[in-house]
């Protein structure tokens, strides 16, 4: 887990260690796309991303719920290990 903000500062152990990593998931908690929009800007094309709101999970809605939290993981396995 890395800091997304971190990556729109460029800062380069940040950028470094997402480079070498074997994977990358993006999650993102609503349909702005943040954390799509700063891996895009810093270069990075080769990611999974994962958008809550397509899983029925509303920013500001759905509180984490076991179930929710839960059915996010599940989906992000999924994306991981595909």
């Amino acid at each position: 887990m890395f800091c997304t903000a971190g990556l729109g500062g460029r800062i380069s152990g940040i950028l470094k260690t997402t480079e070498a990593a074997e994977g990358v998931l993006a999650i993102d908690g609503c349909p702005l796309n943040c954390v799509k929009s700063s891996l895009e800007q810093a270069g990075f094309s080769t990611f999974q991303h994962l958008q809550l709101a397509d899983l029925g999970l509303e920013k500001g809605k759905s509180p984490a719920t076991e179930e929710r939290v839960n059915k996010a993981a599940t989906r992000a396995k999924e994306m991981m290990c595909s």
